[in-house]
């Protein structure tokens, strides 16, 4: 197999997917082996890739490719969320844009506009993750609208309901007027926005009095059903059952007392609009006031908003503001600042609405969840710290909204029969649905035509959340063999923004239909920021293409690039740079191959440098592996793919092929390039995680491989021996290296002039790194001598000293001007640290750590000071 001269991503990565693909590495069936399961968190049926799916979906390819190499079956389940809100919002776009309004359709009519709009646009999503390198089971794709997903869902439904969990409920709830339908608590963002504060004079039934009111809001006076003071409010007390009129509608309404109100905001009087604000609605059902609703389902005002009919709320209060003051009831206005709520998914303002809805009761459900994650264990995120986060929400949790006023999902499996408030029964099908009306209206004689299904859907998330039972098809059949195999799932990498969304409600899916947990680990990702911290978003433009990015860099490069700053629960401050890194990276990797590809073998004897060189690397690829498995139990991803960057590139890349290098165009013997090749491919299997494609790469041109042998399906390494004296050895080997390369750069000595070395061997450093500190720095003899040697440059690795006598062509003059400069210089930085240091406030006051370090700079310049006055007495 011919190599390259260059690596080319774009030649390689859709090639090796493909056969990866036929191969069927990625897919998945119960065996004997010990299983490995991740779900993905399903995009959006309308989405495409960004940065956040490329980082987390990284991720989830890293953990299943290693526990491939684990030998364990590694199933990584793929699949989409339909995005109730999103999808229908899209589909109304399309259908407008040809002329077309949903009011016009059948419910059955939009459905086939729906489906058809997602078999056209839907799932581009997952063919991207393709070029990332994702090895989901692709034969296991799931959408939450799947025949099977979508009856695990309403068999959920009627369970819960069965169980006196799920309850109808006339209810306050948040209403987005953009979607038309309610949304959860969770889907609601509040955002500070400045507005104003409106005073208005309220007149008071029968007198020339006024009573002032503040309030944000001027367009729902309409809807004011009484005016409520403090009953200890002695400004306000002579007013207690009396009645104000509304400005403009002119109705009189009560004046009543609760201590609720608070006497120091505003004015100290309240106007109370039942049918617009949950706390309004409280105090309203306490005093049995009328709720008013002034407002459509599109937030325009309706035949109460009087002559403001038909027109858009905010257009409202511009106008409904400025007829108050022309008619002399607006007082004043101030700036305000209020937190507004707005649709997560539409950004449309939220409106307070009364509505009749479904809702799940979370007290009890919410118990075994919390044990689970803050007691017992069996539940563990990474990082610890968001289980502060998980704890507010679950010990406050509210029950869960999971109607919409939609029709893309799962249609609501509730019948009603009758007219009356209870006229309904909730079951599996049509025919059970007719079967329980007649026993419960005990009317025999109820036919089909009688039957009428409620028209909601369900919240997108009440799918979702069964997601890691269902995609096994564990609610339908709960002992199948997939499900009994494969759940507990084990790992699930998200974003901490759907903590309380998605992974919270997992947990209680899980433990309410299983009786078990659903995962065992939660990896929390950061959110990707540009490199001034700002959230990645259309709006700013600041998102790149991800798919750009891979063509530009390679799907590796790009792979690196992001993890190799991404610690957990830590935003990634995204900087293209990174892909460039991982891209160098890829081409260190593959040079270094075509070196090692490139040399000729000879019948000859190992060297010694050679042999002490893989002895070495062999010890320092087992202590980084064993650092690399501890990152990965803590789920330091970032971290594992560090120490293997640091270990390719510097160790065996930098150090162990320079070592046994055979010099210019001479062979190398057998033993040690079979022991390279072998450690070469060894990196290549930790590499495999992180950059399949480039791995795969290399390997299959290390050898002819079948199919089974190929580096996907091979053995990830055993942590072995770790001969800590040699890589201790090495260390002081590098110091030695290092300065006498120092020396030649700075004098300008070319390798290929031999130089001596002498060494003051104080400490009995031993001659075991001679061979290798001769070969890489071409000294041609070392000597060991017990006192400096004269007329020699000097350098220093820990406490012994190392002598290089000086050849004629190095000006001495100069070279005493640039030590006495050096020395000058120190002795100057060793005065302030010392001065930091015989600082009392200082040192009573500054951490241990700071104190720890002026000291070590303080011991460093003290030794750099005696190297350098020893180096210029002996060229003096």
């Amino acid at each position: 197999m011919q190599i390259p001269s260059k690596y080319e991503p774009k030649n390689v990565e859709q090639r090796w997917y493909e056969y990866w693909m036929q191969h069927r590495y990625f897919h998945s069936t119960p065996d004997e082996r010990e299983p490995y399961t991740i779900v993905i968190p399903p995009p959006n049926v309308t989405g495409v890739l960004h940065m956040g799916h490329m980082l987390n979906n990284t991720l989830q390819d890293v953990l299943t490719r290693r526990a491939r190499l684990m030998g364990k079956n590694a199933c990584w389940v793929p699949g989409m969320d339909h995005a109730s809100i999103a999808t229908e919002a899209k589909v109304v776009a399309k259908l407008k844009s040809e002329g077309i309004e949903k009011a016009e359709l059948s419910r059955e009519e939009f459905l086939k506009h729906a489906w058809a709009w997602t078999d056209e646009y839907g799932g581009i999503i997952l063919e991207q993750l393709k070029k990332l390198g994702c090895s989901c089971d692709w034969d296991r794709t799931k959408f939450t609208m799947d025949d099977d997903m979508y009856a695990s869902v309403i068999k959920v439904f009627v369970d819960l309901y069965n169980k006196g969990h799920i309850y109808r409920g006339y209810r306050m709830v948040n209403w987005d007027p953009e979607a038309l339908t309610t949304l959860s608590d969770e889907e609601v963002v509040y955002e500070e926005k400045q507005g104003l504060l409106y005073y208005l004079a309220y007149p008071i039934e029968g007198s020339d009095e006024t009573v002032t009111i503040a309030t944000t809001r001027p367009e729902t006076i309409l809807g004011d059903t009484a005016i409520c003071i403090n009953p200890h409010d002695e400004r306000y007390l002579h007013l207690k059952g009396k009645k104000a009129i509304v400005p403009i509608c002119g109705r009189a309404i009560p004046i009543i007392t609760d201590e609720y109100v608070d006497m120091e905001f505003g004015t100290g009087c309240l106007k109370v609009t039942p049918a617009h604000d949950a706390n309004d609605k409280a105090l309203g059902e306490k005093h049995g006031l009328e709720a008013i609703d002034i407002f459509n389902a599109n937030a325009t005002l309706n035949s109460h908003g009087l002559h403001y009919e038909g027109q858009d709320r905010f257009v409202v209060r511009n106008a409904i503001a400025k007829e108050l003051e022309e008619k002399g009831f607006l007082v004043k206005t101030e700036q305000y600042m209020n937190k507004v709520g707005t649709s997560e998914r539409t950004k449309a303002v939220i409106e307070p609405r009364l509505s009749v809805q479904w809702f799940l009761r979370m007290e009890e459900l919410v118990k075994p969840a919390i044990k689970a994650v803050l007691e017992t264990g069996e539940v563990k995120f990474f990082p610890k710290k968001f289980e502060n986060t998980y704890r507010h929400w679950m010990e406050n949790i509210r029950d869960w909204n999971i109607s919409r006023q939609l029709w893309w999902g799962q249609q609501i499996p509730a019948f009603y029969y009758g007219e009356g408030q209870d006229d309904f029964v909730v079951a599996e099908t049509k025919g059970e649905a007719l079967r329980l009306a007649r026993k419960k209206s005990k009317n025999a004689d109820l036919a089909m035509t009688d039957m009428r299904q409620d028209g909601d859907v369900l919240d997108t998330w009440f799918s979702s959340w069964l997601w890691p039972i269902s995609v096994f098809g564990g609610i339908l059949e709960p002992d199948n063999k997939e499900v009994e195999y494969y759940y507990p799932t084990n790992d699930l990498v998200t974003a901490p923004d759907i903590i309380f969304f998605w992974v919270a409600r997992m947990i209680i899916s899980g433990y309410e239909f299983r009786n078990e947990r659903p995962f065992k680990n939660v990896y929390f990702t950061g959110l990707v920021r540009d490199k001034q911290r700002r959230k990645m978003s259309k709006q700013l433009g600041n998102s790149p293409d991800a798919l750009k990015l891979i063509e530009e860099y390679g799907a590796d490069g790009v792979r690196v690039g992001l993890l190799l700053s991404s610690a957990a629960g830590n935003d990634l401050m995204f900087d293209e740079d990174l892909c460039q890194q991982g891209k160098n990276f890829a081409n260190k990797i593959w040079n270094a191959f075509r070196l090692v590809k490139g040399w000729e073998v000879a019948d000859l004897e190992q060297p010694e440098a050679a042999k002490l060189g893989i002895d070495w690397y062999t010890a320092k690829f087992n202590q980084t592996l064993a650092e690399i498995e501890d990152h990965f139990g803590k789920y330091r991803i970032s971290d594992a793919l560090m120490a293997i960057y640091k270990l390719v590139w510097d160790d065996f890349c930098s150090w162990l092929l320079e070592i046994v290098k055979p010099a210019y165009q001479q062979p190398i013997d057998q033993k040690t390039l079979d022991a390279v090749i072998y450690l070469f491919e060894q990196n290549l299997t930790l590499l495999h995680p992180f950059m399949p494609f480039l791995s795969e790469e290399v390997w299959q041109h290390m050898a002819e491989r079948t199919p089974e042998e190929a580096l996907i399906v091979s053995q990830w390494p055993e942590v072995g021996a770790i001969d800590h004296e040699l890589i201790k050895g090495f260390d002081f080997a590098d110091g030695v290296i290092t300065g006498i390369r120092t020396i030649r750069k700075e004098k300008q000595i070319a390798m290929k002039e031999a130089i001596g070395l002498s060494v003051l061997n104080e400490e009995k450093c031993g001659t075991t790194w001679d061979t290798v500190i001769s070969k890489l720095t071409n000294i041609s003899e070392i000597t060991y001598v017990d006192a400096p040697l004269e007329g020699a440059l000097s350098f220093r690795v820990k406490s012994n000293e190392y002598f290089i006598p000086i050849s004629g062509s190095i000006d001495i003059a100069a070279q005493i001007e640039k030590i006495k400069a050096e020395l000058d210089y120190t002795k100057g930085f060793l005065q302030s640290v010392q001065k930091k240091l015989g600082n009392e406030r200082f040192v009573q006051n500054a951490p241990e750590k700071v104190i720890a370090l002026e000291k070590k700079k303080q011991a460093d310049a003290e030794a750099k000071i005696e190297t350098l006055e020893k180096s210029l007495a002996s060229l003096s």
